[in-house]
């Protein structure tokens, strides 16, 4: 069963379906991976979540539609870092 929920934010982009049931959390293990980095790293106080949140933003245009989700944050977080002198 799926449900289509308005994106916010953006205007022109439509409805965004909402997939609910047995959709595996990560399709593949370097989404885990990414998504794991980043929870350490907010943790650790290397960004704050709307440092993050803005870093993916801020992405170009078309990178971040050419880019699937964990794309922009692998992409937000390498940014970050760099900025910060960590990476």
């Amino acid at each position: 069963m799926s449900r289509v929920h308005d994106m916010g934010g953006q205007q022109g982009f439509g409805p965004v379906p909402v997939v609910v049931g047995d959709e595996p959390p990560f399709h593949a293990d370097w989404e885990a991976r990414v998504f794991a980095m980043s929870s350490a790293l907010l943790r650790a106080g290397a960004f704050t979540v709307d440092e993050f949140r803005d870093a993916i933003e801020n992405l170009p245009p078309e990178t971040y539609l050419e880019s699937s989700y964990y794309e922009r944050w692998l992409m937000a977080m390498e940014s970050l870092l760099e900025e910060k002198g960590l990476g």
